[in-house]
């Protein structure tokens, strides 16, 4: 019996000293071979972009409105009020094509990227792939939906209930609305968007009862059912995308994200 408390008293102690030990390897590597860095911003340029002295970070997983698009201002002011004047830890992942460092931003343990994506400041935005915060930014996405607010509220349009997404076909880059109701649905100023920053806009056009429209990317004329979103070599990425189409006041009628 003495002996069995020896060899549990001996586990014990073992167990301790590997915890502390594997704690303080942790923390070495943490501090010395992460690509994390405590910062502070300096400014805000929009509702994803931040300026770290004097060098652009773009933050990762999300795409916020550009300059003259709705809640463009609305981002950009939520983005300050979680940053400026804030010690923050930025988690470096590269830089992109122009120059700028990718980062997901942290207040402590509040992921500051998701944040935005859950107030319905942004859409989800992973042309690479998926990454290890992929799921969570894809739960902060439906949140938001739950929420119906801002870039997640839904359409009221009375279309919005009409029109359902046919096709969306990555490799002919090509996407199929049809319209289900007894009566013709104006699209005149409806937007398709991907998760980036591509975006199609309906011109007078009118979806018919019961009918189909096609639009594919692509530098031709129109047909009486078929619109090409010109000026683009592709749209539709194959590591994984989201579609978005929105009524004329911007308002969510439908979307879908596949490839991941």
């Amino acid at each position: 019996m003495k002996k069995s408390r020896e060899i549990i008293f001996l586990l014990i102690l073992i167990s301790i000293f590997i915890a502390i030990n594997y704690t303080s390897l942790n923390s070495f590597l943490v501090k010395n071979l992460s690509n994390e860095e405590i910062i502070k911003i300096e400014r805000v340029i929009d509702g994803d972009t931040v300026v770290v002295n004097g060098s652009s970070f773009r933050l990762l997983g999300i795409n916020t409105p550009e300059k003259g698009e709705y809640l463009y201002a609305e981002a950009k002011k939520y983005l300050e009020g979680e940053v400026l004047n804030a010690s923050l830890t930025a988690e470096k992942k590269g830089k992109d094509r122009y120059k700028r460092e990718l980062v997901y931003l942290y207040n402590g343990n509040k992921n500051i990227n998701k944040e935005i994506v859950k107030e319905g400041y942004a859409n989800t935005y992973f042309p690479s792939g998926k990454d290890r915060h992929y799921d969570k930014f894809a739960k902060a996405w439906e949140e938001c939906l739950n929420k119906n607010k801002n870039l997640c509220e839904k359409s009221l349009d009375k279309c919005s209930l009409c029109i359902e997404l046919y096709e969306w076909n990555f490799e002919n880059q090509k996407v199929v609305f049809y319209n289900k109701c007894d009566f013709d649905c104006s699209l005149n100023k409806w937007t398709i968007k991907d998760e980036g920053r591509k975006k199609f806009t309906f011109s007078d056009f009118i979806l018919k009862s019961k009918k189909y429209v096609y639009v594919v990317v692509g530098n031709k004329t129109n047909t009486q059912d078929t619109l090409y979103w010109e000026g683009e070599e592709y749209v539709w990425t194959s590591s994984g995308d989201t579609i978005f189409l929105r009524d004329s006041d911007n308002k969510l009628v439908l979307w879908e994200s596949k490839g991941y």
